[in-house]
């Protein structure tokens, strides 16, 4: 019987500071002018972490989407949503709201009234997962995990945590349910830790450092705080260590999912297979067939 088979690191990408929605800062790793998608995943941004004053939090007002599915996750502040079906919530500290927006949805994503008021920090990741030709134009679905209901484990010396939003990791199995088979892990590893993480070798699999500077793969290549590791196709297991003289944790996402292999054409907030298919999803959106929200 053989053990595991590790995975390489295929490359490291840098994140790039952009501008979203009213004007707040993001680090992105993808989509970039050199880097434009990961099959199945779109787009990855990191808002903050960010000290923000009284009144100087900003969010992203009424906007569509249609074609795939979003994925925003609170670790500090605190965020509403409301969208053109009739849905209303708000996004405290580890919340997962986990959004299939499918034949088209308009939806605005703030920061709470309270916050934006008092202030405070600020830090979130949204992850765009692609939707498979079939399921593009299924009628929109929310997904919202309150922090508490989100499975984590961690290993018996207690050095590495793992907060297990999708798939399965140290015995612990997400209670989302997503249309493509895909892994999504937050982990945290203390200085001296290590984790060797299953990922079936037919995943697209990388990891996202949010704080500190770990090794990765079987060559331990070196990624650190905004940088994407992109782990290549030879192998079932992701390795990830934080160096035994490290200062402070390693606190990373660890995501992979099946890729699509399917078209992409996207424009903005539309994601489709076909250019006739975004012509339609603007027109839908400009003649209100994605409906408006009511405040």
């Amino acid at each position: 019987m053989t053990g595991p088979s590790l995975r390489t690191v295929a490359g490291v990408i840098n994140s790039v500071e952009t501008l979203e929605g009213a004007g707040f800062l993001v680090r992105r790793p993808f989509p970039k002018s050199s880097f434009s998608e990961f099959d199945p995943f779109l787009l990855l941004d990191e808002l903050g972490p960010v000290e923000l004053a009284p009144g100087q939090a900003k969010g992203a007002p009424d906007h569509p989407h249609r074609g795939f599915e979003t994925v925003s996750y609170v670790l500090d502040g605190r965020l509403e949503h409301k969208d053109s079906v009739g849905n209303a919530g708000r996004l405290n500290p580890g919340d997962v709201q986990w959004m299939t927006a499918g034949a088209g949805v308009v939806h605005s994503e703030m920061p709470e009234a309270e916050f934006t008021r008092t202030g405070g920090r600020l830090h979130g990741i949204q992850l765009w997962v692609n939707l498979p030709r079939q399921d593009k134009m299924i009628a929109p679905r929310y997904q919202e995990i309150p922090a508490a209901h989100i499975p984590t484990a961690q290993t018996e010396d207690g050095l590495v945590t793992v907060r297990v939003i999708a798939g399965e990791a140290l015995g612990a199995q997400a209670v989302i349910e997503t249309r493509t088979p895909m892994i999504y892990l937050h982990y945290t590893l203390q200085p001296g830790a290590s984790i060797f993480q299953a990922v079936p070798q037919s995943y697209n699999a990388f990891a996202y450092v949010l704080e500190g500077a770990g090794l990765f793969g079987a060559t331990q290549e070196r990624g650190e705080d905004g940088q994407m590791i992109i782990f290549a196709q030879d192998g079932d297991t992701a390795a990830i260590a934080n160096p035994a003289d490290a200062k402070i944790p390693l606190d990373l996402l660890l995501i992979g999912g099946v890729p699509l292999n399917e078209p992409v054409v996207r424009y903005g907030p539309f994601v489709m297979n076909t250019e006739s298919e975004i012509m339609q999803a603007i027109a839908d959106y400009q003649n209100g067939r994605m409906g408006r929200i009511h405040v």
